[in-house]
């Protein structure tokens, strides 16, 4: 099943998030490296509300421990120098969505070596990137849903008795 892993996260509300986005899709969540806050940071607990104890979260204390946990999976770089558009890469369902922090991306030493299995989201605005969760949502979503994810989802759910 396709996997999110933070990279030396910063922001508190922005983790938060993902980690909500994690519990609503049922994906795993890697912590990997320093955090730029504490797992108690009420804004981090604020932002993914009272799903916490629902999340699959494995924290790494650093890239070595990760990969050496998650050895087998390919790894799929979000990054603003990705090689490939999201919406043009091949996801495979074991992959693992990796997001660098918010001030500087993932490092550049890691970029070179899997620059293969990097993706963009393309931004033809005046800004450089999206928020760390925007850009989680629209790669995990898009991933998930080009892997067969959520196949026969709307099919075996009644919207309208749920009103």
């Amino acid at each position: 099943m396709i996997s999110i892993a933070l990279y030396q996260p910063e922001i508190p509300q922005n983790t938060g998030n993902i980690a909500r986005l994690a519990v609503g899709l049922d994906v795993r969540l890697y912590l990997i490296g320093k955090l730029g806050f504490s797992l108690d940071d009420r804004y981090l607990k604020r932002a993914g509300l009272d799903y916490w104890e629902h999340l699959k979260l494995t924290i790494c204390k650093d890239m070595a421990e990760f990969e050496q946990l998650t050895a087998g999976q390919r790894k799929i770089l979000g990054t603003t120098k990705g090689v490939c558009p999201y919406y043009e890469f091949e996801y495979k369902p074991d992959d693992i969505i990796i997001l660098g922090q918010e001030s500087c991306g993932l490092p550049k030493d890691y970029l070179k070596a899997n620059l293969e299995t990097s993706v963009t989201i393309p931004m033809p605005g005046k800004v450089r990137s999206l928020n760390l969760s925007n850009s989680a949502a629209i790669l995990t979503y898009d991933a998930l849903n080009r892997t067969g994810y959520f196949d026969g989802f709307q099919k075996n759910r009644n919207f309208f008795t749920e009103l």
